[in-house]
């Protein structure tokens, strides 16, 4: 068995991290075959209610806690993944671990981000004979548009000593998983892979072309970088408590090639929550919000001349390519 550490408050807290009220629980990683342990097996709707009754907690729907309980499902995900071990995963959301143990059989080092106290302290538990875990007992988004600080340093650390991909692998939870997919596209710190299982609404969102009701931003952040596919629809009764209404498992994977044709990332970002902010305006109607860099990008008529783009479209029909040569050509003007 490894070394496992859970370090004491007074042994990492900052004044910062204090005002936080956060925990972080460490598992040092050792290195070869010995980093990892046997654990339990996977659980099931029996497991997780004497886990939960053990700790003195119930499913909190307002953290959007439905623990999927079909085995074969969880299974499907892992597999699905494709895990080597080289790779580093990100768990949003592990609850008591059940598929944690699976990730870490697998890869070189699990990163889970668990944000209910109660479920982080389950989870050290039922990892403790693993010692390529870190876990993290704290909200996964520093804001909307940052995925924590401490959280990336952690990940970026475990890429540099292994050298394989990031993989975000992950029963997403309802109110986090469209910000923390977006967040691993646009960087600083990307995925090559994301599967995960949503929302069947936020799934839709993800593969949805334009001119469907579903076309927004993580549409064409993921159109532009990679490759969607929903694999699996998923009733309510496959969770426990039951929500109410129906999943998905989807799979995105990057492709560095798609990826690279976006000149600057921050500018992309800008430009498609100028438009589609206001997407059922035409596009020469919706440039007189543009703020920050955009508000120095000055000719959009002939820039969207020069991007092959008609102005009296919506932001809802355009492609994620359109979307890429209008940012491109912003970029040459705002880095003059």
């Amino acid at each position: 068995m490894g070394r496992h550490l859970i370090l004491p408050d007074a042994a990492w807290r900052t004044k910062a991290a204090c005002k936080r009220r956060s925990v972080l629980l460490l598992r040092w990683p050792i290195r070869g075959s010995a980093a990892k342990g046997k654990g339990t097996a996977m659980q099931t709707k029996q497991d997780i209610e004497r886990l939960l009754a053990g700790a003195g907690t119930t499913p909190k729907h307002r953290l959007g806690q439905n623990f999927l309980i079909d085995l074969n499902l969880m299974r499907l995900l892992v597999d699905e993944a494709h895990i080597h071990p080289q790779d580093v995963v990100l768990e949003v959301g592990p609850g008591t671990g059940s598929m944690t143990e699976a990730l870490a059989e697998r890869a070189g080092r699990v990163i889970a981000v668990e944000y209910d106290p109660p479920l982080a302290r389950i989870v050290s538990a039922q990892l403790k004979s693993f010692a390529n875990v870190i876990l993290f007992n704290r909200d996964v988004l520093e804001n909307k548009n940052t995925i924590h600080g401490e959280i990336l340093d952690a990940v970026q650390k475990a890429r540099a000593e292994l050298g394989g991909r990031l993989l975000l692998v992950s029963n997403l939870p309802y109110g986090a998983g469209s910000a923390v997919m977006a967040n691993l596209i646009t960087g600083p710190v990307v995925a090559d892979a994301m599967v995960v299982t949503v929302q069947k609404e936020v799934a839709e969102r993800m593969a949805a072309m334009p001119d469907h009701d579903a076309y927004g931003t993580l549409s064409i952040l993921m159109s532009a970088t990679g490759s969607v596919h929903i694999f699996r629809k998923l009733p309510p009764s496959v969770f426990w408590p039951r929500p109410q209404v129906d999943s998905a498992m989807v799979s995105f994977i990057r492709d560095p090639q798609k990826a690279a044709q976006i000149h600057d990332m921050d500018t992309f970002r800008e430009i498609i929550t100028l438009f589609m902010g206001h997407r059922r305006k035409m596009l020469k109607a919706c440039v007189k919000f543009a703020a920050g860099g955009l508000s120095k990008v000055h000719g959009w008529n002939e820039l969207f001349a020069e991007a092959f783009v008609d102005p009296h479209h919506r932001p809802e029909q355009l492609s994620a390519s359109d979307y890429i040569n209008i940012a491109n050509l912003c970029w040459e003007q705002i880095r003059k």
